[in-house]
């Protein structure tokens, strides 16, 4: 033991001594409950989405690693925690909160100065959910607006214009008249999911939803809220026979119409706000069929 104790304390000397020595004591003092709580204050409130972010975090504070010290925490740990999340939730979701937590401990890393090895790295993902390719077939758009009328309110012309625009839901329900320009046909979105404005042109068909709509005094476009739409378009969708259809399925729908009508990759990227073409390829489904008139055109 006094031997062990010796060479320790040789291998720190030589460390310090070329200069390359870390301590880790901020680590080793640090619980990953403590670490937790400095990321929900510093980071967590700046970000969009924070709420949604405080309730998965809160559930890391429910497993026994939160009482460990970030420098006792290993990949076989999380591995252990990953498996058994698995058992609960979907490996999207499995996914998502390795995002997160592979992002607190690269802050404390980096921004922190916490000497620590970031233990996401040392375990595998879960395998990424097949993107959904659920689109309109047949007379479903027909029923699906049929109903929506006779259902009333706002639900009809948000489903047109959903699938005219490419937008998300909670950019349709944010849409506000002054970000309008009626003579250039585009609506500014200044805020984003992902942060970055962008304008959206719009259709013949785009503009005449727009003009059905009578004027709010607070400037708003729609007055009901984004989860008042969701609830309406599972009724709507019910009513006219439609099954497994979602709201955001309309995107998709959309994303690959504009491919159909001939847009190029970068035109539609620039309309659907997608960061990366990896994500916009998970959007786009088109059909087989509808590429037969365009082979014919080529040869």
């Amino acid at each position: 033991m006094k031997a062990e104790a010796l060479r320790w304390a040789t291998a720190i000397e030589r460390d310090m001594d070329a200069g390359v020595f870390v301590s880790r004591t901020e680590a080793e003092n640090t619980t990953f409950s403590d670490l937790l709580d400095r990321y929900e204050r510093e980071i967590v409130s700046a970000k969009k989405g924070a709420d949604i972010e405080r309730i998965r975090i809160n559930q890391f504070r429910q497993n026994p690693l939160a009482r460990r010290s970030i420098a006792s925490i290993r990949g076989t740990d999380l591995a252990l925690w990953r498996d058994n999340r698995l058992k609960e939730v979907s490996p999207a979701t499995v996914g998502r909160e390795m995002n997160i937590l592979g992002h607190i401990f690269e802050t404390a890393r980096k921004e922190w100065g916490i000497a620590l090895i970031n233990p996401i790295r040392d375990i595998r993902r879960p395998p990424a959910p097949n993107a959904r390719d659920r689109r309109l077939v047949g007379d479903e758009q027909g029923r699906l607006l049929a109903a929506a009328l006779a259902y009333g309110g706002e639900i009809a012309p948000f489903i047109t214009w959903a699938i005219e625009t490419a937008m998300r839901r909670s950019e349709i329900a944010a849409m506000r008249w002054e970000h309008l320009d009626r003579k250039a046909r585009v609506l500014l979105i200044p805020d984003t999911k992902n942060g970055t404005p962008r304008q959206v042109p719009l259709s013949a068909v785009a503009l005449a939803v727009l003009e059905s709509l009578p004027r709010k005094i607070d400037g708003g476009v729609w007055s009901m809220q984004p989860k008042s739409f969701s609830r309406a378009f599972e009724r709507v969708c019910k009513t006219a026979g439609i099954e497994g259809l979602t709201f955001h399925d309309l995107r998709h729908e959309a994303t690959s119409r504009l491919f159909e009508k001939g847009l190029g990759l970068m035109e539609v990227k620039t309309i659907t706000g997608h960061k990366t073409l990896q994500m916009l390829e998970r959007y786009t489904h088109l059909r087989a069929e509808d590429l037969v008139g365009k082979l014919d055109a080529i040869s």
